[in-house]
């Protein structure tokens, strides 16, 4: 008799619930998050036990990784996915662990992809360096602010970053917009040494694959940028469809139309942040060096914005990555953008 089992797992507790091929309730317990406990309360039935499914939220590597250690199979569900019945007055954690459970058993469980455990501290590094990046153009922008408001001085970026605080003084006179102004210039001198150092870092541990040493051949693609679409995208083949990869890049609109008229939207959020940002930076490199990039964009930008311009652009370029790393086939800017 095969078995079913549903974790639904939160920040400090999980709901364990498991079922039977009739879909009769065998177990359910609520527990706290130790995987030695969860380990034995599933023992008893692990000989019986068709697949565990866990909940993909924001803290499921420990128990993925430790359930795939001592010999479980594991499917990660989507949340995003998942429909329930919408005439339903009551859920609980409870119902929600029996519901992963019936759906593993109904073989209809929208599941979530379960990143290879050896590349996921170089992946989560990138992204710290993608934290850094972001708290740095915040100490730009607020300097650049405060410059053009007590100024109506305006200085370039790259500018800003080769800044000392002693430069601080020569650029305010009152001692407390030189104290602002020094801090933002430290803030921005520090976070340049730490991610430099985890460029340096990342450089050193990891090469490209054979099958995204093509990323570099698209415009606006360089190695940081290539290092975080391979670790993102892991495996190129659980795209089947361009159209899959360029909406879990965030790259399509999400919204709903009917007769050609809006009539909703959808979750904005659904997809991977990171690819969406460096799509968008791999974008703005494309369209400063890239002939074909840029008149694409001048075409987009005479008829809507700036911002939807880029974001056009940052969809060419991930359609052109699909294709590139599934086909393993240099860029070719002609046939992405035509004659």
């Amino acid at each position: 008799m095969n078995l079913y089992a549903g974790i639904d797992l939160h920040s400090t507790n999980s709901f364990l619930g498991i079922i039977d091929e009739n879909d009769r309730k065998i177990y359910k317990k609520k527990l706290p998050n130790t995987l030695d406990l969860v380990l034995d309360e599933l023992k008893p039935y692990k000989k019986h036990l068709a697949g565990v499914v866990v909940e993909s939220t924001f803290n499921w590597y420990w128990l993925v990784d430790g359930l795939m250690d001592n010999g479980y199979l594991v499917h990660l569900a989507n949340p995003s996915a998942i429909k329930q019945y919408e005439g339903l007055k009551y859920t609980d954690d409870q119902w929600d662990s029996f519901w992963l459970a019936h759906m593993l058993r109904l073989n209809i469980l929208p599941e979530g992809y379960i990143y290879p455990k050896d590349e996921r501290p170089l992946r989560d590094l990138l992204r710290r360096r993608l934290l850094f990046v972001k708290q740095r153009t915040s100490h730009i922008l607020s300097l650049e602010s405060m410059m053009s408001r007590n100024l109506g001085l305006r200085m370039s970026s790259n500018k800003i970053k080769q800044l000392k605080e002693e430069d601080a003084e020569s650029i305010f006179d009152d001692p407390h917009l030189v104290m602002a102004a020094a801090n933002n210039i430290a803030a921005i001198r520090f976070l340049d040494k730490r991610i430099k150092a985890l460029e340096k870092e990342v450089k050193s541990q990891i090469k490209l694959r054979d099958e995204f040493k093509c990323l570099l051949t698209i415009s606006g693609i360089g190695d940081i940028l290539g290092f975080t679409i391979m670790l993102e995208v892991g495996d190129i083949r659980r795209f089947p469809k361009v159209g899959n990869y360029c909406s879990y890049c965030r790259c399509v609109k999400s919204e709903r139309l009917s007769n050609e008229k809006k009539k909703g939207v959808g979750n904005k959020k659904n997809g991977n942040k990171y690819l969406a940002w460096a799509y968008v930076e791999a974008a703005q490199f494309a369209r400063r060096y890239c002939e074909h990039a840029q008149k694409f964009y001048q075409r987009k930008m005479s008829k809507t914005n700036a911002v939807v311009a880029t974001k056009a652009l940052s969809n060419k370029v991930a359609r052109a990555s699909y294709y590139v790393m599934r086909d393993q086939v240099p860029y070719d800017p002609e046939k992405l953008f035509g004659q």
